[in-house]
């Protein structure tokens, strides 16, 4: 299972010093949706000429001209894009066609999507090299909010997923059970004393 690291900062200055502490522990390198807002396709730029042997994951929630979208982030340095799974399905397919010209991936965000299950299989038979099982940072302070559904849904929709939604050392061992390709570690890292000691932690934690 590949560790992502989601950097939810929003200067490119933060960003690359946060992805150099870490870049040993991760496979992937995540530019949060807020940076990416914050600072322009530069910042996946910056990140990629930092860090060439990681895959950098652009979060850009694309929701309509996916083609375009996807286009542009892959011309700036991104190796992943994001998709979100309530766009039309031909928003996706658009930006599988741009994946497939740059011979990268498009990854779709099953955030807010009711029946994720459902959806999954819908968005791979697409063209999506995996899927993500997402719960959003509003939805994660909602009292008794746990990564169950997600694990669930996870596994019974037997596509490739991510798992994204306050993975911490004591639940990333649950997330390799439930058969994830990749666990995205945001907070744990970003906001720990030492992101590197955590990152290392989590690493660790994967068996």
């Amino acid at each position: 299972m590949k560790l992502q690291v989601a950097i939810d900062l929003l200067t490119t200055e933060a960003a690359l010093e946060l992805a150099g502490q870490v870049a040993e522990y991760v496979d992937i390198i995540e530019l949060g949706t807020p940076l990416i807002k914050a600072e322009g396709l530069s910042v996946i730029t910056a990140v990629k000429d930092a860090h060439p042997d990681k895959i950098v994951f652009a979060d850009l929630k694309t929701m309509d001209a996916g083609e375009l979208e996807a286009d542009i982030a892959f011309k700036a340095g991104a190796d992943l894009v994001t998709v979100l799974g309530a766009a039309d399905d031909s928003t996706i397919a658009g930006a599988v066609k741009a994946a497939k010209a740059h011979n990268k991936g498009v990854v779709v965000d099953l955030i807010g999507i009711a029946d994720k299950v459902t959806r999954a299989k819908e968005v791979r038979a697409l063209g999506a090299k995996f899927v993500e099982m997402h719960a959003g940072l509003d939805e994660q302070a909602k009292p008794g909010f746990d990564l169950t559904g997600l694990l669930r849904a996870g596994a019974e929709a037997r596509v490739p997923f991510s798992v994204a939604g306050g993975v911490k050392v004591a639940t990333i061992g649950d997330v390799q059970k439930a058969g994830a390709d990749v666990a995205v570690a945001g907070g744990a890292i970003y906001g720990a004393e030492d992101p590197a000691l955590a990152a290392k932690a989590l690493r660790a934690a994967i068996s």
